[in-house]
């Protein structure tokens, strides 16, 4: 019995590595987006899918389209589909992700992407600093976006990467919609370049055109060498002990003149007060 069930375990093993579907290689694909998933209206993409190198029918979905958008079959060099998209429009905007079919008909689905399109909504956005653009290293500073359209929320992008998310607030004077970051502590060995953008609830995925960029500037810090100066302190501390040794030396020889003429004196007149005698 032993044996028996020795060799059906044994019969498993070869049978699971060599069949895809028992040793698990149907994982679960991964859905990117190439340059990036923040791309502005008339800009190309490519939307990458990968998964099991035994899969060869990828489907790329769009949420609110059809069940299967695009569909690409693989040729057997090639172990991931490509979905390309020559020309952004708004209508592009949207979540995506893509799945396949194992032989057991099983589907397995990628996480969603967020295809992010600016440039759809008009209306101007101003990015600027409170109070300077100059930053000392390890420091924080205030970022405003503002616009006098009424955007449901704000986005500070640095670089390509999402930054923060904020709801605007009414300013009276001057009218606008305004946002205030807090950016932080910002340091000398990284670039602090953010854009602003804002958009509506009603669809988070089409954005404003962008905002001016803005670039912080975080000096250098420079260990200070102090080398020289100390030379400096030590030379004038010697020559300040050597003038003081100067003047006690001095006072000291002038005390003994001073004395040694009063006993002088003092001689003297001893002597001419006997012979006065």
């Amino acid at each position: 019995m032993t044996l028996t069930l020795t060799a059906l375990l044994y019969l498993g093993l070869i049978l699971g590595s060599g069949n895809p579907v028992l040793s698990g290689a149907f994982s679960k694909p991964t859905i990117k987006v190439v340059p990036s998933n923040v791309v502005t209206i008339g800009q190309q993409v490519t939307i990458f899918c990968e998964g099991s190198l035994h899969a060869k029918e990828y489907c790329l979905h769009k949420e609110g389209s059809p069940d299967c958008l695009i569909l690409r079959t693989l040729r057997e060099t090639e172990k991931k589909a490509k979905f390309s998209i020559s020309r952004i429009r708004w209508n592009h905007a949207g979540q995506y992700w893509c799945s396949y079919k194992t032989p057991t008909n099983m589907l397995r689905q990628s996480d969603i992407m967020e295809l992010v399109v600016t440039g759809v909504i008009l209306g101007e956005v101003m990015l600027s600093v409170l109070p300077s653009y100059v930053v000392t290293s390890g420091g924080n500073v205030t970022l405003q976006c503002a616009s006098q359209v009424t955007y449901d929320r704000f986005i500070l992008m640095k670089e390509d990467e999402k930054f923060s998310t904020l709801v605007p607030s009414w300013q009276t004077y001057p009218a606008i919609w305004r946002a205030l970051f807090t950016v932080g502590p910002v340091t000398s060995n990284q670039r602090w370049r953010f854009t602003c953008y804002g958009y509506y609830l009603s669809n988070s995925q089409s954005w404003s055109r962008p905002s001016n960029h803005l670039e912080l500037l975080v000096p250098v810090s420079q260990p200070q060498d102090y080398t020289a100066e100390n030379l400096i302190r030590m030379g004038m501390s010697v020559l300040i002990l050597v003038l003081l040794g100067i003047l006690l030396f001095e006072a000291q020889h002038s005390q003994r003149q001073t004395q040694h003429m009063a006993g002088r004196e003092s001689s003297a007149s001893f002597m001419v007060a006997e012979s006065c005698e």
